[in-house]
């Protein structure tokens, strides 16, 4: 049997094979996504990129002789000592397979490609969605709508208005009198008619003079004239743009190791890719504290060492102030997410009841707090914790309507299974919930 493909390589087939491919090797995509996002930072997390998913997952099927059938003729390049009948000798320490890795240690490397933004962040977000209580709030527009603005005596043919052109031109030879089809053929019907007879007479000429008087009329009156036409005119308008921000906020004192703020950084990395999908503006602000708060860049967030005791009202006093500044409530929709060990001073509990109920939660679109642990929490021979502090206080505010989800976090492979539960699709499940 012999296979011989001589089809051409059809052209504008780039795209629905790139998309076929992203179906078949799906799952070690979305695998490499989520591992590559653990390099970047909270605002690069979404841009696209190389990436590498193992060779055996874009194996390709192929055609082959059935083993111990068929009559195999082999015509190998490069033979200048065998013919046909020759046995030849097994190689001196018996063969090797391409693919398997090499003494040296060479060996095929992983399959790699790029994938565009869209294609990264839709991968990485599959079947979430925020809580019904998104509010579209008008932003300083940057890009524009176009509007239909009546019509132009100029403009691009494909937007030639047919009907308004046509309007135009009956009317303009309805003023001038233009002679109509009717009338002439009428005229040489009747002319005809009399010279078929061999009539002649003045009336004759008289309807000759009146013929030519009306074809010249015709010719001197176009049916369509350039000022009949008219185009479509359409206008720019702002175009409404919704917007976000983004509060993070995280505990950095003493208790809080280097594995629990790499668990927040993650969560936090979620969060706001997953917001930029929905906002055409999203601003991020960063808050960390210990018995202080202060407002810091994300360097500084996420790696500045700080010990001290821990008061978390102070973070969301910080909070406050940063909103009543720089972001209205009227004109921002605010998204708050807290990262902490659950640690707090007694004594401070009745302040942070008292910011999140009256100040806090009425202004935001929604509140999520997760509570990262040391990673120890389903392992044989480890206790489980004791509701910590924070988590108490949190825990009284809680309600159906209230638009606050607590989650507790142990482990990186816990990461994206909460913030699926936060904000699956069925979002009335995700507010006021604790597990």
């Amino acid at each position: 049997m012999h296979i011989i493909d001589r089809r051409l390589n059809p052209k504008g087939k780039s795209l629905p094979n790139r998309q076929r491919f992203l179906r078949r090797a799906k799952a070690l995509v979305r695998d490499a996504v989520h591992e590559s996002s653990a390099s970047r930072g909270v605002r690069d997390v979404e841009q696209g990129g190389e990436l590498s998913i193992p060779k055996t997952g874009v194996s390709e099927p192929t055609f082959h002789h059935g083993q111990g059938s068929g009559i195999r003729d082999h015509v190998l390049p490069g033979n200048k000592e065998f013919v046909e009948g020759d046995r030849l000798p097994r190689p001196p320490g018996g063969g090797g397979r391409g693919s398997e890795g090499s003494p040296d240690g060479g060996g095929e490397d992983d399959f790699r490609f790029a994938l565009s933004r869209d294609e990264f962040v839709d991968l990485f977000l599959e079947d979430l969605e925020l809580p019904d209580l998104v509010k579209q709030k008008v932003a300083a527009s940057e890009s524009v709508s176009w509007h239909r603005a009546g019509y132009s005596p100029s403009g691009a043919p494909a937007n030639m208005a047919l009907g308004r052109t046509m309007r135009n031109s009956l009317s303009r030879r309805i003023a001038l009198k233009r002679p109509n089809k009717a009338e002439i053929r009428r005229l040489y019907e009747e002319i005809e008619e009399r010279e078929r007879k061999g009539e002649i007479s003045e009336d004759l000429e008289a309807l000759r003079a009146e013929l030519a008087e009306l074809l010249q009329k015709t010719s001197r009156i176009p049916f369509v004239d350039p000022i009949d036409v008219r185009y479509k005119r359409f206008d720019p308008k702002p175009k409404p743009v919704a917007r976000a921000v983004m509060f993070c906020l995280m505990d950095v004192s003493g208790s809080m190791t280097e594995d629990m703020k790499d668990l927040a950084k993650r969560f936090f990395m979620l969060l706001h890719i997953f917001l930029a999908r929905r906002y055409k503006h999203v601003d991020v602000v960063f808050i960390r504290h210990t018995h202080t708060a202060q407002e810091v860049d994300e360097d500084t967030f996420f790696h500045n060492r700080e010990t001290g005791g821990t008061i978390v009202s102070t973070a969301l006093e910080e909070m406050l102030r940063v909103v009543r500044e720089r972001y209205p409530v009227s004109d921002w929709n605010i998204y708050a997410a807290q990262a902490s060990d659950g640690d707090n001073i007694t004594a401070d509990a009745g302040r942070v009841l008292s910011l999140m109920q009256e100040d806090i939660l009425p202004i935001c679109q929604y509140y999520a707090y997760i509570e990262v642990g040391r990673g120890d929490g389903g392992l044989p021979g480890h206790h489980a914790r004791r509701e910590s502090d924070l988590w108490s206080t949190y825990r009284r505010i809680m309600a159906p309507d209230v638009p606050m989800a607590m989650r507790k976090v142990n482990h990186r492979r816990e990461i994206f299974p909460v913030f699926r539960d936060l904000f699956k699709k069925d979002g009335d499940k995700a507010v006021g919930r604790v597990p």
